[in-house]
C-alpha cells in the first residue's frame, strides 16, 4: 500500500485559480489586524486545501520554549502570566500552525477550563488550556463555521477582536493572550451565518468552481500528479514556496513603513457611503487591507490598485440588503469612484 501521500500537504503555489481566496489569506498572514477571512463556496473548490497549505509557506518565527501559549519573546505586552515571571526564557524557532476547531467543540473545549476544586483547596488557579490557547499566534481554522453553535462563534469573534481569552467560573477568573488569524469556510447551501457575525470577519471571499475548460483540466492534472507522486510534486514547487515565504516576510517587515494620504481616507469613506455600507467597520478594514496589499506588492505608499483590491475583499459582505436579497457590489461604480481621486 502506497503511503507516500499520507500527511503530505498539497503546495499552496500549486493551487489553480482562486486568486482572491489566496490573496485574502496571504494579506491576513501579513497583517492579522485585518480581522480574518471567511471563505464561502460550494464543495470541492479548494477552500480547506488552501488553508492547510498556507502554513507550509510561512517563515519560522520565534517563540518561548514550553510556553503553552507560544508567547513571542519580543512582545512583552502580550506575554502570558507564566512568561511575565519567567526571567530565564529559552527561545526557539517554529512555524506558525493551523489549529482546527471541530464543529462539535463545546465552549469549555474552546476557551479552556478552570479547576475550581483545586483553587478552593490550594488557593491557586489551575487552568486547562483550550483551543484558543493553542491558537495564540497561529491560524484558527473552522471548517463549516456556519454549522458551529452561535454562542461558540460569539466567543471566537470576541477573542479575535480583543486578543485575549477570559474565563470566569464561580468567581474565579483567568485570562491569557489569544491573538490568532481566524479563517472560516462554509458552503452557503448548508445554511448561512448571521449578518452581524459575517460583519466581524475582516474579509469575505466567494469561491466557485472553474468555468474555463483549460483551467478545469489543469486542476485535474495537478491533483492527479500530486496523488501519483507527492514527493516529486512538492519538490517541483519547493522554490516557488520558498520565494512566496520570503515575500511574506518582506511584506511583514515593510508594513509599518507604508503610508497613505488623507485622500485615501476620503476615498474609503466615499466608497462606503456611495455603496450603502452599514457602519464604519468597512472603512477601517478597507484602509488596513489597502496598506497590507501595498506592502505585499513591495510598495511604501497606498495606490489606487491597493484601494480597489481592498474594496473587492472588504465590502461585499457588508452591503446593506433587504430580506431575501443578495448583497452585491457594483465594481464598475467602485472603479469610477477611485478614478475621480488623486491619491
Amino acid at each position: 500500500m502506497n503511503t507516500e501521500n499520507e500527511k503530505r500537504i498539497f503546495p499552496f503555489c500549486a493551487i489553480v485559480g482562486q486568486e482572491d481566496m489566496k490573496k485574502a489569506l496571504l494579506l491576513n498572514i501579513i497583517n492579522p489586524k485585518i480581522g480574518g477571512v471567511l471563505i464561502r463556496g460550494e464543495k470541492g473548490t479548494a477552500k480547506s486545501t488552501a488553508v492547510r497549505a498556507l502554513a507550509e509557506v510561512l517563515p519560522l518565527r520565534e517563540q518561548v520554549e514550553n510556553c503553552k501559549f507560544s508567547c513571542d519573546p519580543n512582545d512583552e505586552r502580550n506575554w502570558c502570566s507564566d512568561c511575565k515571571i519567567n526571567n530565564d526564557k529559552t527561545v526557539i524557532k517554529l512555524k506558525m500552525k493551523v489549529v482546527n476547531l471541530p464543529v462539535s467543540a463545546t465552549e469549555d473545549r474552546v476557551v479552556g477550563t478552570l479547576d475550581i476544586e483545586y483553587a478552593l483547596k490550594h488557593g491557586e488557579k489551575k487552568f486547562e488550556p483550550g483551543i484558543l490557547a493553542m491558537a495564540n499566534r497561529n491560524i484558527l481554522y473552522v471548517d463549516e463555521i456556519n454549522l458551529l453553535d452561535d454562542h461558540v462563534v460569539d466567543v471566537l469573534l470576541d477573542a479575535a477582536a480583543m486578543g485575549v481569552n477570559s474565563i470566569e467560573r464561580e468567581g474565579v477568573s483567568y485570562s491569557h493572550p489569544s491573538n490568532f488569524i481566524l479563517v472560516g469556510t462554509m458552503n452557503p447551501e448548508e445554511g448561512d451565518l448571521r449578518p452581524q457575525l459575517i460583519d466581524r470577519f475582516g474579509l469575505v471571499v466567494d469561491v466557485y468552481g472553474e468555468s474555463d475548460k483549460k483551467s478545469r483540466v489543469e486542476v485535474i492534472k495537478q491533483r492527479l500528479a500530486f496523488e501519483d507522486s507527492p514527493t516529486d510534486f512538492i519538490q517541483y514547487y519547493e522554490k516557488q514556496q520558498i520565494l512566496l515565504g520570503e515575500k511574506i516576510k518582506s511584506a511583514k517587515a515593510k508594513l509599518k513603513s507604508v503610508t497613505y494620504s488623507d485622500k485615501c481616507l476620503e476615498l474609503a469613506a466615499d466608497i462606503c457611503i456611495q455603496m450603502g455600507v452599514d457602519g464604519h467597520r468597512a472603512d477601517i478594514t478597507l484602509i488596513k487591507t489597502a496598506v497590507t496589499h501595498a506592502a505585499y506588492q513591495g510598495r511604501t505608499c497606498v495606490t489606487k490598485e491597493d484601494m480597489y483590491v481592498a474594496a473587492k475583499l472588504a465590502l461585499p459582505h457588508r452591503m446593506r440588503r433587504k430580506p431575501f436579497e443578495e448583497g452585491t457590489v457594483d465594481f464598475e461604480t467602485i472603479s469610477s469612484i477611485i478614478d475621480e481621486y488623486e491619491l
